[in-house]
């Protein structure tokens, strides 16, 4: 989630006075559950309105470097990156000086995605991303000297790590004597499977079979499947690829953003695997989403190629009706585009050993919207990704269906799929009968000649952001078609007036905010909404302060402000206990760029990475 855009400050008089001719649509408000989304928020939810299910004292916007949640909860921190995992790791060292070992023995860097996997009433297993490292606060030299050492120490902050936590007097704690704790880093040993492993494209001098890949980075979110294994995504991974020397390399490398050249992270200086011109196809066996069993540390992490090859955000499950397995996926770039994955077998409750194989073979989707430019509401289809189908054959590019996932991009692009204002990440409602996508914003909107404005991105040089929702035809989510509307458009209605960049109805003064990015629901269907864009509280952004954390009403519309967090940060990653008792919520990269943090330690420490829990202080249903 790292490359940010912060948006132009001024629009052309043209495309404003475009949006203030359009209207917000009335037309979809009904009683029943069976219409689409029973009502249509835009046009009816107002400030004014008090949904049941946010029963908290919203928030002000905050500029201060601390995390502030509502009157009557508390937020504590759990892990920060440094802190030790294992007994015999040291702790964490202000002086930038601990070695790549040390690294490998602590919490990674970045927080992000993450899940909460119970062992029983007062234990648990949290599953944590680690997404990328900040030079400036990772080494001493902040990066500037690198030495090999220090490569494989920026390697071992990256990856995934696997923890167990204990209740302890009411207080989620760390258990560094958990026998389930695991790092798994850009060095991890990992099998490629599905219908891409073994293929050409997949091979190299290190691993001429295709199938044993080292490592997953650049990990952003997350999925949970119901037989018990965790979902990681790997989303930037080109800009860990580069090379001092020239090579010959193909459109498909630079549609994925992999070029020769320095990089920030300098991996390819001491580590052959990362030269693009040494290994051109090692790229290709990045990107992935990667299935973890995270109660089993000695299990090997399984690359699942059959859900595509893109910038993945998150992975958002859901068992269909008829047991079909479901898996939305957003692609993290601006004009890239939304995905569905569906199971070519059927989940067997209580047989997880066959659940298990159900990510191993499927059809990959891609979603075309309806685009009339004056509707914020209309139908789309999913369509084929399949080798032979839709152009995807041999006169188009693709020799096979390997190919097709591996070029999954560009596979969407000769389908028609519509491009979107950066997809992040997927939430499906708890009973299933619609599905929710941040799109955070796209500063090349009506800029470039295929983002046209129009249908779910209805804004040209788009810097706020907005969330997608749609119905599956019949409730079925295998189903081709959908209708979808706009749950949210986020702006700032005290410096845009009268137009679609002062937001819709259910955005005003009190709870403005922009580019929406975590997304995700509790067990009673509060969607709660993290932000990742401009923190300046300047220009088109004055009065939104820090980055946040709201919560929203799925029906109504209704959204308060439930977190904000410190100076320079994201807020990421989301997890409830069983009993919905305790959140966790991820502070990514306070202090970034050299931002004036010291969270959460104060002082003048380092600003670093947290994993926070928020309680209720009545140790209540957090939210109701």
């Amino acid at each position: 989630m790292w490359k940010r855009e912060h948006g132009d400050s001024q629009f052309t008089q043209m495309v404003d006075a475009q949006l203030t001719r359009r209207r917000f649509i009335t037309g979809t408000g009904a009683a029943s559950a069976g219409v689409f989304l029973a009502a249509n928020p835009i046009a009816s939810a107002m400030a004014s309105s008090q949904s049941p299910l946010l029963n908290f004292e919203p928030i002000p916007a905050s500029t201060s470097d601390n995390f502030i949640v509502p009157k009557g909860y508390t937020a504590t921190p759990l892990l920060a990156w440094g802190d030790p995992i294992f007994p015999s790791a040291p702790e964490f060292s202000q002086d930038g000086q601990q070695d790549s070992k040390a690294q490998s023995q602590q919490f990674g860097d970045n927080t992000d995605g993450m899940n909460f996997f119970a062992i029983s009433s007062t234990r648990a297993v949290l599953a944590i991303n680690n997404e990328y490292t900040n030079y400036e606060y990772l080494f001493a030299h902040q990066g500037k000297q690198m030495t090999a050492d220090d490569v494989k120490k920026a390697q071992a902050a990256h990856g995934v790590t696997i923890v167990e936590i204990e209740l302890v007097d009411g207080q989620w704690k760390v258990d560094k004597q958990g026998m389930r704790n695991r790092r798994i880093t850009a060095n991890t040993p990992m099998t490629i499977t599905g219908v891409a492993a073994g293929h050409t494209l997949l091979k190299t001098s290190a691993d001429p079979t295709g199938t044993k890949a080292l490592g997953t980075f650049n990990n952003c979110a997350n999925g949970q499947t119901p037989w018990g294994t965790y979902l990681t995504c790997e989303e930037n991974f080109h800009g860990y690829f580069g090379s001092d020397s020239s090579a010959e390399l193909t459109e498909d490398h630079a549609r994925y953003g992999v070029k020769t050249g320095d990089t920030r992270y300098q991996w390819h200086k001491s580590d052959p695997r990362f030269d693009v011109a040494k290994n051109p196809q090692e790229p290709n066996r990045h990107g992935w989403v990667v299935e973890i069993d995270p109660n089993d540390p000695k299990s090997t992490p399984l690359k699942r190629t059959a859900l595509g090859r893109f910038k993945h955000e998150n992975a958002a499950l859901h068992v269909n009706s008829d047991g079909h397995v479901v898996v939305y996926l957003g692609d993290d770039e601006r004009g890239e585009h939304l995905y569905k994955f569906v199971s070519k077998n059927r989940y067997q409750q209580g047989n997880d050993s066959a659940n298990r194989e159900l990510l191993e073979e499927g059809t990959l989707y891609v979603a075309k919207f309806s685009m009339d430019e004056n509707a914020l509401q209309g139908s789309g289809e999913w369509l084929e990704l399949t080798y032979g189908k839709n152009g995807l054959t041999k006169d188009n590019g693709f020799n096979d269906q390997a190919e097709v996932m591996i070029f999954a991009r560009r596979a969407a692009t000769v389908v028609g799929a519509t491009t979107m204002d950066r997809p992040e990440w997927v939430a499906v409602h708890p009973k299933g009968q619609h599905v929710f996508c941040t799109l955070t914003n796209n500063k090349n909107r009506g800029v470039k000649e295929n983002q046209p404005v129009g249908g779910p991105n209805p804004r040209a040089e788009n810097h706020y952001g907005q969330i997608v929702r749609w119905m599956p035809t019949n409730n079925d989510h295998t189903s081709d078609s959908f209708k979808w509307d706009l749950y949210v458009i986020a702006g700032n209605p005290t410096v845009h007036e009268g137009n679609l960049y002062g937001g819709s109805p259910n955005v005003n003064a009190n709870n403005m905010f922009n580019s929406p990015d975590g997304i995700g629901f509790d067990q009673d269907a509060r969607l709660w909404i993290q932000t990742d864009g401009n923190y300046s509280n300047e220009g088109d952004f004055a009065g939104q302060g820090n980055n946040q954390m709201l919560c929203g009403d799925p029906i109504s519309g209704e959204i308060k402000r439930f977190a904000t967090g410190p100076i320079a940060c994201e807020i990421t990653g989301l997890a409830f206990s069983s009993d919905s008792t305790a959140m966790f919520v991820g502070v990514q990269h306070p202090g970034e760029r050299g931002a004036p943090s010291h969270f959460p330690q104060g002082g003048s420490t380092k600003p670093r990475s947290t994993v926070m829990v928020v309680t209720r202080d009545d140790g209540g249903i957090i939210g109701a």
